[in-house]
């Protein structure tokens, strides 16, 4: 192994904001989500029910999440799958993502805004990565 060398499928632990894509018959949303991954596992989102996003989603059955890292070096990984969950998050779920990108002082205002979040689960089947460092 090469010495500081990380795997693509590393790049999905960092935090960013990753754009979400949906392609279902004529229509077609990407935009950046915030999202969260567990290695060797699945990947999520959060969304209201009623947003255009949820209901694209969940007539399409699967989406796909790109995130990427510009240094040192770009790198880039595109999952894309299947939804293998759609309902009402947890509270410790928002928690746990507002967690990940907000300062500690903003975590429980946003939880409190953010109760009526569904949880969107997609287990990954195409992956597409590129190191160009």
């Amino acid at each position: 192994m090469i010495r500081g060398y990380r795997p693509l499928s590393a790049v999905l632990s960092i935090v960013g904001v990753m754009p979400l894509s949906i392609h279902e018959r004529e229509q077609f949303l990407a935009e950046p989500i915030w999202y969260d991954y567990e290695p060797g596992g699945v990947a999520w989102v959060l969304s209201r029910p009623e947003s255009r996003k949820a209901k694209l989603i969940s007539e399409a059955g699967r989406f796909t999440l790109l995130v990427r890292r510009a240094t040192p070096t770009t790198r880039y990984v595109s999952i894309e799958g299947p939804v293998i969950d759609f309902g009402p998050s947890t509270e410790d779920e928002v928690r746990r993502m507002a967690r990940r990108y907000l300062p500690r002082d903003a975590v429980e205002p946003y939880v409190d805004f953010a109760r009526r979040e569904h949880r969107i689960r997609m287990r990954p089947e195409h992956w597409l990565s590129s190191d160009l460092g």
